[in-house]
């Protein structure tokens, strides 16, 4: 995608791993922050990183409180008080047997995941906003996120997604 913007992947852990630039910024960060008893992960867009890019809007991170035993649970934007459920974050494909998942944005507007194990593309309609496709086995990074421009006002909300979408195949959601 001529103009976008990639992100390395390092790490396959979808509950932690981290998004690196092609300047070796590191952008985003994925981890556990708690336990209490069930985990915590927060999703953080580095500053340093986003201060780079004038035109992304929305939260600076994102918090996946997971129910017993890894089980679904509920999102949260920064400090926000609204809890979306992941069941509803990421709902399923209009077609029976879809392995597409369609989020909410903040702004209100739906997108789509279309899912797959080694690559997913999310879209606008026809226009693909984001791809992250995973890397040949020869590389020293797991994965390749590529944004477009008029995507990196949603960029967070995108990185929530895609890590959703990933915590789900790997938990069988």
């Amino acid at each position: 995608m001529p103009g976008s913007f990639v992100l390395y992947q390092y790490g396959d852990d979808p509950l932690s791993h981290r998004f690196v630039d092609t300047e070796s910024r590191l952008a985003f960060t994925i981890q556990e922050v708690a336990r209490n008893p069930n985990p915590v992960i927060r999703l953080t867009r580095e500053s340093t990183w986003s201060q780079l890019h004038p035109s992304i809007m929305g939260p600076d991170n994102s918090f996946f409180y997971f129910g017993p035993e890894s089980s679904s649970g509920y999102i949260v934007y920064g400090g926000g008080q609204i809890h979306i459920p992941m069941n509803y974050f990421l709902r399923p494909g209009k077609r029976e047997g879809s392995l597409s998942r369609y989020f909410r944005c903040q702004n209100g507007k739906d997108y789509k995941w279309k899912i797959g194990s080694h690559r997913m593309e999310c879209v606008d309609g026809r226009t693909v906003l984001a791809t992250w496709e995973v890397s040949q086995p020869d590389k020293d990074y797991h994965a390749i996120l590529t944004i477009k421009p008029n995507a990196m006002a949603l960029i967070t909300e995108i990185a929530t997604s895609l890590v959703l979408n990933r915590v789900a195949l790997a938990l069988g959601w």
